[in-house]
């Protein structure tokens, strides 16, 4: 199945995980003791994040460190671009409408 970065950031608890993951690398254990679900489960979360290219796995010794890519988000962030001149210019009719006198 392919897999973008817009399906990674669609479920809350891929969010969450990438929250956990912004500033600093955890391993998959720290990960999932931040959650009420089985690792089993967070392993799935993190397999999808990491074949949509927002995390990097790092092997380190017998453990598995999860590091943030946030170049990747750029992706989403190019799409919401493509929408805010909409919305503003949207916004700003509408500010003036409301600023006309009757």
């Amino acid at each position: 199945m392919r897999r973008d970065v817009f399906q990674a950031i669609a479920d809350p608890t891929r969010r969450e995980i990438i929250n956990l993951i912004a500033f600093q690398s955890l391993n998959l254990n720290a990960i999932a003791d931040h959650f009420d679900m089985s690792r089993p489960a967070i392993s799935q979360h993190i397999k999808i994040l990491n074949e949509c290219g927002l995390l990097n796995i790092r092997q380190d010794g017998r453990e598995r460190f999860c590091e943030m890519r946030f170049e990747k988000l750029q992706e989403v962030a190019n799409w919401i671009a493509r929408y805010q001149t909409f919305w503003n210019n949207k916004l700003d009719d509408l500010e003036r409408h409301l600023n006309q006198k009757p």
